[in-house]
């Protein structure tokens, strides 16, 4: 009798074991997916820079400090791939440069003029706000990944299994200023 319930907690133990596991597993790989997804979207945008940069190029020449950290912006992201710090330093810096494109352009009427101009400026537009969903996704898949890693029991097969705390997507300071308002 008692062998019978003993193996009826080793049985039950064993399928707690392989369903937390299995479900540890499928949080980390929707982490690892979204986080591809910024990747995807990142990359989408970076592919449209060249376009964007011949374009201004004709109208805004003398404006070449700007068009030259907007390249090395883009450049520096493409040398941090698979570095996540690196990739996201990169990417500010990239949107600053994106940014103070697009306030020169303000000073060039013919430039705002160009449909090739504002056409890429809307493509640019439409992947920001891809770019920040797939943010809000992978932030997300991180949150329900690291409960999971610290709440009991399954913290437990979590650190036998040596599953780690995935870091959440954070904006800058820069980017957080204009939301800090003091009231």
């Amino acid at each position: 009798m008692y062998l019978y319930i003993l193996s009826g907690v080793i049985i039950v133990l064993l399928l707690y074991i392989i369903i937390t596991f299995n479900g540890l597993v499928k949080q980390r790989n929707m982490v690892l997916a979204q986080k591809s997804q910024i990747d995807i979207e990142l990359q989408r945008r970076f592919d449209l820079i060249p376009n964007l940069v011949e374009v201004v190029k004709g109208y805004a020449a003398h404006e070449k400090q700007t068009l030259e950290d907007l390249i090395e912006a883009r450049n520096n992201y493409l040398f941090a791939q698979g570095n996540t710090d690196q990739g996201l330093t990169a990417d500010h810096a990239l949107s600053g440069a994106l940014s103070r494109l697009f306030m020169l352009s303000e000073n060039y009427p013919d430039l705002k003029a160009n449909t090739t101009f504002m056409s890429l400026q809307q493509e640019l537009a439409n992947t920001e706000k891809k770019i920040a969903f797939a943010r809000q996704f992978y932030n997300d898949a991180v949150y329900k990944l690291n409960t999971k890693i610290e709440i009991f029991p399954s913290n437990v097969i979590a650190a036998v299994f040596r599953f780690k705390k995935q870091p959440f997507f954070q904006t800058t300071d820069t980017e957080r200023a204009p939301v800090n308002v003091k009231l």
